[in-house]
């Protein structure tokens, strides 16, 4: 707050009689060392050097045991109240006086020469005198001064430092609606602030490191951090926080809710059947959720590598077929689609064959029974078991039972009787080559006699031999084999 020349020379006038109005005694020594006469003009080297002496700020002199002189620094933010105190220790009831950093008297003692209301008399003692300053701005920074009035005098000054916190906070963002994948830029202003803010960025509850750059203007600062994000779909919503670290201020923040806009995401959920494969016959029920923003608004069914059959009934993201064949196999997609772009998701149909089982053996056992007719009762066996169920739930669940022993066991139970029925026929076949070739082999057995060598002992040669047999040539005839 300034003040006119006027006034400037009023507060002296009020010092200077507030002064000779007390009269302390250090200012009566200070007086006689440099022996100045009322009606006489002082010496100009003693007054220099009085001027010297009270221009230069000092710390007290904590050694010895005269008094001393204490105060603190304070540190204030624009627009509080700061409090300055000026202290003594073994005070002799010397003259304290406070100063301001232009060196005019705010206090002399519990009197306020300078007219400045924002200054305010809070206790004023032998050993303290204590002042407030409401409205702080930064024009009141500086030093303060401590003077007492001793033999010599002491004087000690404070400083105030006033804090300035940001005026405003500003974040911008490029667009308000991106789309996933794009990468974003957002700046965060600090503006006019004493000292420079440090800026923090958040997204959610991640902290991120941003890139700053500092402007002073004068006394005051403003600081710019900028970052860079690529958005995904699941940062929709998730709040991006420029928040401030100053000493002047608390939880002082702005921030910015992203906007991602993302393409259909798809997924087909089989409801019938709910488990197992797909088999003829079965009841095929397929669901399509898609998910997207903005919302989708085109949902279809088809089949990709064929038409789609007959009895297919497609009711909005739905697929139903009543009756399964081998006919329905094939590929069908869900595509879904909005302003972002176009999602499908393949579900690949494979229809397997019914599930069969083989009747279970049917064994017939006679229970006799304790009754006075003497009769015998028959009952069927269930399952090969000779004892009969206890109630009808038994057989239904025994039937059930049996009925879902699963597509392997039955398909093993045919195998086994091909493979056996196989088996048997070649058994069979062996056994009958084996009796037809021991048949064969007994019938040819032995050693066979002829005619032709009778009287070939005594001939000396073939020819001999040959004229010598028994009837020679007119027994040709009877020469024969017989084989039985």
């Amino acid at each position: 707050m300034g003040l006119t020349n006027r006034e400037r020379a009023q507060n002296s006038e009020s010092s200077r009689r507030a002064a000779l109005a007390v009269q302390p005694r250090g200012c009566q020594s200070q007086r006689q060392r440099t022996n100045i006469h009322p009606h006489r003009r002082p010496d100009l080297a003693s007054a220099a050097a009085m001027r010297e002496m009270w221009a230069r700020p000092k710390r007290p002199d904590l050694t010895g045991d005269g008094q001393n002189l204490f105060t603190e620094d304070v540190t204030v933010v624009e627009g509080d109240v700061a409090t300055i105190s000026c202290r003594v220790k073994n005070s002799d009831d010397s003259v304290i006086q406070l100063l301001n950093p232009n060196r005019q008297t705010i206090y002399f003692r519990d009197f306020r020469p300078l007219k400045d209301s924002r200054f305010q008399l809070v206790n004023f003692s032998n050993s303290e005198l204590r002042v407030s300053l409401t409205n702080v701005s930064i024009s009141d920074e500086g030093r303060y001064f401590c003077q007492l009035y001793t033999d010599p005098p002491q004087e000690i000054f404070m400083t105030i430092t006033v804090l300035v916190p940001p005026r405003n906070l500003v974040l911008d963002i490029q667009k308000d609606t991106v789309v996933e994948g794009d990468e974003i830029e957002l700046n965060c202003t600090a503006m006019a602030s004493r000292p420079a803010t440090t800026i923090k960025w958040y997204k959610g509850s991640k902290e991120l490191s941003g890139k700053s750059e500092v402007e002073q203007w004068s006394d005051m600062y403003t600081v710019t951090s900028q970052i860079s994000l690529t958005v995904r779909r699941e940062d929709d919503g998730v709040p991006v926080v420029c928040e401030v670290d100053h000493p002047a201020v608390k939880d002082l923040q702005t921030k910015h809710y992203l906007d991602v806009m993302y393409k259909p995401q798809i997924r087909v959920s089989q409801i019938l059947p709910a488990s197992g494969p797909t088999r003829e016959g079965d009841l095929l029920d397929l669901l399509c959720q898609v998910e997207g923003k903005p919302e989708p608004t085109d949902t279809t069914w088809f089949r990709v590598d064929d038409e789609m059959p007959a009895h297919v009934i497609v009711s909005g993201s739905n697929l139903h077929i009543s009756s399964l064949n081998k006919s329905d196999n094939g590929t069908y997609r869900c595509e879904a689609s909005n302003e972002v772009g176009k999602s499908f998701v393949d579900y690949m149909l494979y229809v397997c064959d019914p599930l069969t089982t083989l009747p279970p053996p049917t064994t017939t056992s006679i229970i006799p029974t304790t009754t006075s007719d003497t009769t015998a009762t028959t009952e069927p066996a269930v399952h090969g078991f000779t004892q009969l169920p206890n109630s009808a739930e038994e057989l239904d669940y025994g039937d059930l039972s049996d009925s879902r022993a699963g597509e392997e066991s039955a398909i093993t139970a045919v195998d086994h009787a091909v493979i056996g029925g196989v088996v048997a026929v070649v058994v069979f076949a062996m056994l009958c080559l084996l009796i037809i070739l021991g048949r064969y082999f007994a019938r040819h057995k032995g050693t066979y006699f002829t005619h032709e060598a009778k009287g070939a002992d005594d001939a000396a040669d073939a020819d001999t031999a040959i004229i010598n047999a028994e009837g020679g040539q007119n027994n040709s005839e009877e020469k024969k084999e017989y084989f039985i």
